[in-house]
This record gives structure tokens, sequence and C-alpha cells, in this order.
């Protein structure tokens, strides 16, 4: 269940995309994550907040009016391995390539990926770590099961 933020100029992306884009960045979270065949669970609580901004509150040392974007995903525990790392990053930075239309965009994306402390997730009132989340996996395979 992991959260995905995306800063971006509010002129980045085409108007009436941002549906498209969390989908997609949704999507490629959990393959990275290993989620072969996600269900309701995964689908309904891993969120992409698009984070439009006024064009000019993007700076660099060389405009202060950048066209550059910042990925931020937020995993629980171990959640990645350093293989899922890599094609989450790569992944990410190809679907906003696609989405801004850019193909120069890809140089301007930065994909920051945090692993949440152990018990620093909270859903319902649960502060998970591995034992919350290996009772929740087991219980999905359970329903699954039936």
């Amino acid at each position: 269940m992991p959260m995905i933020d995306v800063y971006a100029p509010a002129n980045l992306f085409p108007a009436a995309t941002d549906g498209v884009l969390g989908k997609e960045l949704t999507m490629a979270v959990l393959r990275a994550e290993g989620v072969a065949s996600p269900g309701p669970f995964h689908l309904n609580n891993t969120a992409a907040f698009i984070h439009r901004m006024d064009p000019h509150a993007v700076h660099t040392a060389a405009t202060d009016s950048a066209r550059t974007v910042r990925v931020q995903v937020i995993t629980p525990p171990a959640a990645l391995t350093r293989e899922g790392q890599r094609r989450l990053v790569k992944e990410v930075t190809e679907i906003v390539t696609k989405v801004s239309g850019d193909p120069t965009q890809a140089s301007r994306t930065w994909v920051i990926l945090t692993e949440a402390a152990e018990g620093g997730w909270g859903l319902s009132g649960t502060a998970f770590g591995r034992e919350e989340f290996a009772a929740l996996a087991a219980k999905a395979a359970a329903a699954r099961a039936k």
C-alpha cells in the first residue's frame, strides 16, 4: 500500500491526465513490490497525490520556471528489493515522460524512494509493521482462496 506524491508545474501534464498518471504510477509501484495481481485492498488504498504547482514555484539555478518533476514513493518497510527499486525508478521516469508528452522530460524527473519506519505506516487506526503486514497478507490470501 504505497503512497505516491507527484510534484510538477501545473502546465507540465496535459489537462485531464491526472487519473492516467495516478493509475499508471500505482500499478508500477505494485509491480515493483511484487504484487502480481492486486486486489481491492491494494487498489483502494494505494494513493497517488498529483500536486500541480504554479510553474514559477519550481526553480533551478538556471530558471525560476523549471520543468522539473519530483515523484516520491513511500513504501512499507522492506517492500522493495534492490531490483524493485531499479525497476520502479525506471518505470516512473518512463510514465512521467510519456504522460508529459515531452521526450526530454526524463532528464528532469527525480524519483525519491522512501521506506517508512517499522510501525510508521498507519491505516484504519493501526500502526503497521512487519507483523501487521504479515497478518494482513495472510488474511488477503485466505480471502482469495475462498
